[in-house]
């Protein structure tokens, strides 16, 4: 079997976390079965469309490096990939319905459709309807059928009495198309969210009806933030251009993402809705064959994520996201990309706009000294976009004045301050600066050390004091490295005068 997958956001606004964890699950399990998955716009509901979401959208997904086998921009055996041009596709299975007596038309206006739920509403009724015009002749449906709505008979009792098919203005509503579509595309696997369980009973109705073989189903549970409540729009980042313009890095929200649902129950609630002659679940391996589910903080790239995927290690329980989970994922994901040359030079790019605006007037701002920089910080960043908060002294003279440089001082004696920083002045007139490697810095601070006579945590106190103002940060030898022989020196004098 040729396993094909869709993910089918509607264009109602900014791509968020939940439609990207779904797109991610959906390009995982492709992967991993060797399949591929469709980009397909579900923009049947023109009132509700935002101009630019399937950009945002396409935009998203191109951050995160989910790329899509077929959809807008890339064309592909099932296009059209927009709802909204595939309408006679719609027609014709809705007809099918109709002829089958499996649906049938309804004229009532909206307003009358409005005060019925009203009305049954007021009487304790769960029926949203009261099947007015199911027994309407056929004369009586010719004379009117520019107004087509339709049903499903045998909709369960979970859902709206006889939920509308096709609307009045032509375009179908999302149960219509998304079974249509699933069925002409190919699409052997559904995986979406738990919010469209519910619905189950009633797509499966339809392929029923239009004797149609459906696809495997799982559903998966929401997400929530840390104290609970349901993550929305409305509330907090949780469109995934908040995370793009903050400077995660994309492979960190993906590692983040996936393993946020990843636990050790049984398979995902994709069975809640099935019934005996509905067709299985998606098949999960034996307890035999099950992987262990990674930890929660398990840091892995795109390829690693598609190799452990395992849809039986999903969770039943709706997910808790924990920022904290992020910026640890997020740090050591930046230790693995600084790793390469290649990878560097990629995150010294990223972030040389945000350092040439909050340092505007140092020199020190090419690409290829915040590579430099980056290496030293390495471990100590949480975000590429943090470097000018930890590293401040690299591009700027250090700030005696702030609170910390200040507490710093008072520790240290001035007879042992003075000691130190004249005695490194000194030799560093007589030292050969095409020389300058950290190697022959640790020797230099070795051989200082000595001669001054202090134990290593003061004299390193006083270095660090004089070159940085801070109390933290990478080794004093990495720093001078950097800094080089002129600035230190300059840092040394500065400090004496203070």
């Amino acid at each position: 079997m040729v396993v094909l997958l869709r993910f089918a956001p509607s264009p109602t606004g900014a791509l968020h976390l939940g439609g990207l964890r779904t797109a991610l699950y959906n390009h995982l399990y492709a992967r991993r079965l060797g399949g591929k998955w469709i980009l397909r716009i579900e923009d049947t509901d023109a009132t509700r469309a935002v101009p630019g979401a399937v950009d945002g959208i396409r935009s998203a997904l191109e951050w995160a490096g989910l790329e899509y086998d077929y959809g807008p921009g890339v064309g592909g055996p099932h296009a059209p990939y927009y709802q909204s041009e595939r309408l006679d596709l719609y027609h014709t299975y809705a007809h099918k319905l109709l002829d089958s007596g499996h649906a049938y038309r309804c004229f009532c206006s909206a307003d009358t459709l409005a005060a019925t739920r009203e009305r049954l509403a007021r009487t304790g009724s769960n029926a949203t309807y009261d099947k007015a015009c199911l027994n309407l002749t056929e004369e009586e449906v010719m004379r009117r059928a520019d107004l087509i709505f339709g049903h499903v008979k045998d909709a369960h009792a979970s859902l709206p009495t006889d939920p509308v098919l096709l609307k009045s203005d032509l375009f179908p509503t999302y149960h219509l198309a998304s079974v249509s579509d699933d069925h002409e595309m190919g699409i052997t696997h559904v995986l979406r969210g738990e919010e469209w369980l519910p619905s189950l009973p009633l797509h499966l109705d339809l392929y029923a009806a239009l004797n149609l073989k459906p696809p495997h189903f799982a559903h998966l549970p929401l997400m929530l933030n840390r104290d609970g409540s349901k993550m929305s729009k409305r509330k907090g980042d949780v469109q995934v251009l908040d995370y793009q313009r903050r400077g995660w890095e994309p492979i960190a929200v993906l590692n983040w993402l996936a393993l946020a649902g990843w636990g050790t129950a049984a398979s995902p609630s994709h069975t809640g809705a099935a019934e005996s002659d509905t067709p299985p679940p998606i098949p999960v391996p034996s307890k035999k064959a099950k992987k262990a589910a990674p930890d929660s903080t398990a840091v892995m790239t795109l390829n690693e994520l598609i190799h452990n995927f395992d849809l039986s290690s999903l969770t039943h329980r709706r997910t808790v996201l924990d920022p904290n989970k992020l910026e640890y994922l997020n740090k050591h994901h930046l230790m693995r990309i600084a790793e390469t040359d290649e990878g560097l030079t990629a995150l010294a790019e990223k972030v040389h706009d945000v350092v040439k605006a909050a340092f505007p007037t140092s020199p020190y701002t090419n690409v290829a000294y915040i590579k430099d920089v980056i290496s030293a910080l390495e471990g100590r960043i949480v975000n590429i976009r943090d470097l000018p908060i930890y590293g401040a002294y690299f591009f700027l003279e250090p700030y005696f004045q702030g609170d910390e440089a200040i507490k710093m001082r008072k520790r240290l004696d001035d007879v042992e301050y003075r000691t130190v920083l004249e005695s490194l002045i000194q030799r560093l007139s007589l030292e050969d600066s095409t020389k300058w490697s950290e190697d022959t810095i640790r020797q230099l601070l070795q051989d200082e050390e000595s001669k001054v006579g202090l134990k290593q945590k003061t004299f390193m106190s006083v270095l660090r004091h004089a070159l940085t103002g801070s109390s933290a940060g990478p080794s004093v030898a990495t720093i001078m490295k950097i800094l080089g022989q002129d600035r230190i020196k300059e840092r040394l004098k500065t400090a004496l005068a203070h």
